[in-house]
């Protein structure tokens, strides 16, 4: 009895979706293949710290730290057209992208959800990676 239930968890938990963390070296190979790369930060981040080229900026949380998800799931969804589609998710440190990462594939359904370890800052900045000035 105790094996029928472990293939039944096993079976079930391979139907939810995947939320992985990417190093900065998979993040790239990723960008390369064309997966789409959202940076979920607030304007003013975008301007201290400039965007990953060919990332789309589309701000999930304000200063406060309030969201509208019902506006931000329809610009997104303009963005990632299907629930098996995968992308990459980018903010500060990676705090953010795990809370909206963990939302989208735990509650909204997506199935190839990935954000870059440590963000733009540790992920990508301090490695000495460039970023465009918008």
């Amino acid at each position: 009895m105790g094996k029928i239930i472990l293939i039944a968890l096993l079976f079930v938990s391979s139907l939810f979706a995947e939320f992985t963390t990417l190093t900065t070296e998979q993040f790239q190979d990723a960008m390369k293949q064309g997966v789409k790369v959202i940076d979920i930060r607030r304007v003013d981040e975008f301007k201290q710290y400039g965007t990953i080229k060919g990332s789309y900026k589309l701000t999930f949380f304000d200063a406060r730290g309030k969201y509208d998800i019902n506006k931000w799931m329809a610009q997104f969804q303009q963005i990632v057209t299907d629930k098996n589609q995968p992308f990459i998710l980018v903010c500060a440190h990676s705090n953010r992208s795990k809370t909206v990462g963990k939302f989208l594939s735990d509650q909204a359904g997506y199935k190839n959800v990935k954000e870059l370890d440590g963000g733009i800052i540790y992920g990508w900045i301090n490695k000495g990676l460039g970023t465009e000035k918008n």
